[in-house]
């Protein structure tokens, strides 16, 4: 199971939302570079940046703050956020991310997806946000009418590396995962799903892995309970590593 931390880009800074809400944030973090250098020493193997200027505009936005971050770390980094047409996700694979998630275009158009999944396999994932099982788009404020699992079928055998699930009403609260509908998503598609939004403890993460072991969920998306130390990396590193049973102390 992969950690995956997050970096979430607004106005050149690290941010976090509560509930996707923009007008709810906290900086963490004024240097994104820094904040991912520090991840890297933490020991993760791979990175979550979103750039929320992005998701909102409809355009990628923070740029420099994205390029600064891909040429400071050695590890695999994914990027979401307002990217739409084949040609930025070419762009941004040839600044060096490893995975780019596309939200709003893969409702909007489904053909976008599979056309960059034959373009660029095994880098391509797709983030379904939804509010009460309903996918939600630009920048999570419009309603699309499509269900979760609706969405999720559409791209069986097209070469999607994972799903990003996240459910809204529990993201940036920490109030726990919503690990059913997660396993629900799990059991309607073949395709790897990454859990997001909502971790505040380590029983999230404990949660999220033995999920992992009986759903197959791929990993699990944390911010501001890492921000806020409600969660210790090392701790989370070592449950998703299989280091670090139920009974442990925690």
């Amino acid at each position: 199971m992969i950690l995956y931390p997050a970096i979430d880009l607004k106005g050149g800074r690290c941010v976090r939302l509560v509930q996707g809400d923009m007008n709810r944030d906290t900086v963490y973090n004024e240097d994104p570079q820094a904040q991912a250098l520090e991840w890297v020493q933490k020991g993760f193997s791979w990175l979550h940046i979103v750039d929320l200027d992005g998701a909102f505009s409809g355009a990628p936005e923070n740029h420099m703050a994205v390029r600064a971050i891909l040429k400071s770390v050695d590890i695999p980094a994914q990027l979401g956020g307002g990217i739409r047409s084949l040609a930025q996700i070419e762009h941004w694979l040839g600044e060096g991310l490893s995975r780019v998630i596309l939200g709003t275009a893969a409702v909007r158009d489904p053909e976008l997806v599979k056309e960059a999944c034959r373009a660029f396999p095994e880098q391509i994932a797709v983030g379904i946000d939804a509010r009460e099982g309903i996918v939600m788009t630009d920048g999570w404020v419009d309603a699309s009418g499509v269900k979760v699992a609706d969405l999720a079928r559409m791209f069986e055998d097209v070469g999607v590396a994972a799903i990003i699930y996240t459910d809204i009403s529990r993201d940036g609260t920490g109030q726990g995962i919503n690990i059913e509908a997660t396993k629900a998503l799990a059991e309607a598609t073949s395709i790897p799903v990454i859990a997001s939004g909502g971790a505040g403890s380590l029983a999230d993460i404990m949660a999220v892995k033995e999920a992992s072991l009986s759903h197959g969920l791929n990993g699990v998306i944390v911010g501001k309970a890492f921000y806020d130390q409600r969660i210790d990396p090392a701790q989370a590193l070592a449950v998703a590593s299989g280091e670090w049973a139920a009974n442990d102390d925690v």
